[in-house]
């Protein structure tokens, strides 16, 4: 399976809204803190949404919701994965991406038969606070030749002007969050997000 070079991350469907119809084509939606109908709703938009401009949706976390709303993929943490009914998942057809940080996590995510894998930080992030030290570009290498043929998305403090290095070194996807979210305008930054990842598409 071969996954977008470009992986959007965002916290609503109002930020779907705005940037998927500039020509996303891989996007998360990551909402951690939020009653269940207005999650229903927000995922239900960020879906109709994505279906419209051909793009694929991966649902962080709310596996449940994910199966009953019908949505194709969901994404876990790691302790998400430890609660998670992965019966439930595989029978409603989702497909499964992990996070991955250490040694310990690559083995339990790999145990789980996901269809692609994270590893971060790749470099400092300021999206939250992290236990792991940013984990370079050798450890991108080490990690692909581990998980081959399993798509590997790299994540933390990337840029455009770090992709080739994430690239070089053996990543599929680059995630984005706070690059365009933090940005002065998030479309342009998006905009250059597609551009910057052309090569490898």
């Amino acid at each position: 399976m071969k996954l977008e070079p470009f992986y959007l991350i965002v916290d609503s469907a109002a930020w779907v809204e705005r940037l998927v119809p500039l020509g996303v084509k891989l996007l998360q939606l990551r909402i951690k803190d939020m009653e269940e109908r207005r999650l229903r709703e927000e995922i239900r938009a960020a879906k109709a949404i994505c279906a419209a401009h051909d793009c694929t949706l991966v649902i962080n976390d709310h596996w449940r919701l994910a199966i009953e709303e019908g949505c194709g993929w969901v994404h876990l943490g790691q302790e998400d994965l430890a609660t998670a009914d992965r019966a439930a998942i595989h029978a409603a057809g989702l497909k499964l991406g992990l996070s991955t940080h250490d040694e310990a996590e690559l083995a339990t995510a790999l145990a789980a038969s996901p269809d692609y894998l994270a590893l971060g930080p790749i470099f400092p992030t300021i999206l939250k606070k992290m236990k792991w030290a940013p984990q370079g570009l050798d450890r991108i290498t080490e990690w692909k030749r581990r998980v081959a043929p399993l798509p590997l998305v790299a994540i933390g403090g990337l840029t455009p002007e770090r992709l080739p290095g994430i690239f070089e070194n053996g990543a599929d996807t680059a995630a984005v969050v706070t690059d365009i979210l933090l940005h002065p305008d998030p479309e342009a930054r998006t905009r250059e997000w597609i551009e910057a990842t052309a090569p490898w598409r």
